[in-house]
């Protein structure tokens, strides 16, 4: 099949967060599949120059946007056999920063979003299903539909868009809109593109996309209610015929504890030795009492009240009580910072804070580690509890989501399990499940190493994900 993904950013080249690493791994796998994959994405200026010297300029045409023709450079570069277009507009693209706030970022992307369909006739790329992610590509598959399909080269192209994260939507003024790109006044209905008197990008993608994914499978169940449905629960439930859940993957070859390089030792599940002396690295790099007999709860996460830092923050001195060390890694919200830094002086030798995106130490921090904490209101699917499992780390977390799909509570009597779960969004849920966590690893050191090879063990291979995805290509087209 021809597929053709949008989306705005990718591994290797820009990343803020799990999307990224979803574009990168599973075009790579689609295209070993036998598959032809190509991803468009904007051309950052924060691209780094390695891979912006590897680009070749294609072609450059114009789009009209409202009132003004804008230009676009499209280069190519293929990676790991993947075609991966960037879009040049130095108008656009050449900020500071991947995502800004405002109605800026509604001609920014609604450019993008303009551009990836005027380019197809340039390249002379006709995908059978493109492929659209999140609210900055949301636009495409309306585009799609109420402009381009009346165009014979357009009209047999099939579309599916994928929810990452249902919070972030794209809304802006529906003037705005309408005068960037050409949407007449009779497509504003509430059953069409109008959205409590404005527009918003993913509710275009939900009324006119082919068919709807999300990324795990209690996630896709959950949009459909209320309280985690973003006011877009009806409209979800209205298409749930064409809406399923696919759980991500993570890159098996990246996270890797037997080949890491950077980690200080290397270990795998007939060997744990390494691990400990990972941990011990770990407590001395971040200045913590370096003791093997004290577990590490550790989180590496965006610093806001989605991913459940709240809680943490709620009864931060009863987890310390319950005799462990802690270490935050994060960016986000000033009032974390604020938190995260008292603490540590606080506690000094027993928690740790980092504020900035470290890719090394993450992957010090999965490896010496004891407990990943994932404690959050809501998780579409969740990438670290799944490398912590690969580290032998294991996960506690909140059933939601993805991490309920793939996070099993231990069962002392059936012996199943590869965690620690909770279900309330509450506090002290979470420290009764941490307290039960710390208990088994400093009680049976037998059950814990049971733990840890079972999560060692697991497949968290994009493989079985990109079959599904292979199934919702067919059945489109």
């Amino acid at each position: 099949m021809r597929l053709l993904f949008t989306s705005s950013e990718c591994v290797p080249f820009v990343k803020t967060g799990g999307l990224a690493d979803v574009i990168g791994a599973l075009s790579q796998v689609l295209t070993k599949k036998g598959h032809d994959v190509r991803v468009v994405l904007p051309l950052y200026s924060s691209i780094p120059p390695c891979w912006r010297e590897q680009m070749t300029h294609i072609v450059s045409f114009y789009v009209q946007l409202g009132w003004r023709q804008q230009y676009v450079g499209v280069m190519l570069l293929v990676f790991e056999s993947v075609q991966f277009y960037f879009l040049d507009n130095e108008y656009y693209f050449k900020r500071s920063y991947i995502y800004g706030s405002g109605e800026d970022e509604l001609e920014r992307f609604a450019f993008y979003n303009r551009a990836v369909l005027d380019m197809l006739p340039h390249i002379g790329f006709w995908p059978d299903v493109l492929h659209a992610h999140d609210w900055q590509s949301g636009m495409i598959p309306a585009l799609l539909r109420i402009q381009y399909n009346h165009l014979s080269a357009y009209e047999g192209i099939k579309t599916l868009f994928t929810i990452h994260n249902l919070q972030y939507q794209g809304i802006f003024n529906i003037k705005r809109v309408q005068d960037t790109l050409g949407l007449n006044d009779d497509l504003w209905t509430s059953d069409n593109l109008e959205y409590y008197g404005n527009a918003n990008f993913i509710k275009a993608a939900l009324v006119h996309a082919d068919m709807i994914t999300t990324v795990s499978p209690t996630y896709a169940m959950e949009i459909q209610s209320s309280y985690y449905g973003e006011r877009l629960d009806g409209l979800l439930r209205s298409r749930q015929s064409d809406l399923m859940g696919i759980l991500n993957g993570i890159d098996i070859s990246e996270y890797n504890p037997e080949t890491d390089p950077h980690i200080i030792n290397r270990y795998s599940t007939q060997n744990l030795i390494g691990k400990q002396a990972c941990k011990r690295a770990l407590q001395s790099n971040l200045g913590l009492h370096v003791a093997d007999d004290i577990p590490i709860i550790s989180m590496i996460t965006r610093l806001s009240n989605q991913k459940g830092l709240d809680l943490v923050d709620y009864v931060i001195d009863g987890i310390i009580n319950e005799g462990v060390q802690f270490i935050v890694l994060g960016v986000g919200d000033s009032r974390y910072y604020n938190l995260f830094n008292w603490a540590a002086n606080h506690y000094k030798g027993s928690v740790a804070a980092r504020f900035t995106m470290d890719h090394v130490l993450a992957h010090q921090i999965y490896a010496g580690s004891d407990i990943f904490l994932m404690p959050s209101r809501f998780e579409p699917c969740g990438l670290s509890q799944l490398i912590s499992l690969r580290y032998g780390t294991v996960p506690l977390v909140r059933e939601t989501g993805g991490l309920k799909d793939t996070v099993l509570s231990y069962n002392e009597y059936s012996e199943e399990g590869n965690g620690f779960t909770f279900s309330n969004y509450n506090a002290h849920d979470m420290l009764h499940t941490i307290a039960r966590a710390v208990h088994y690893y400093k009680t049976y050191k037998d059950i814990w190493r049971k733990l840890q090879i079972r999560g060692m063990n697991g497949d968290y291979s994009w493989k079985s994900s990109a079959d599904k995805y292979i199934q919702a290509y067919e059945k489109l087209i």
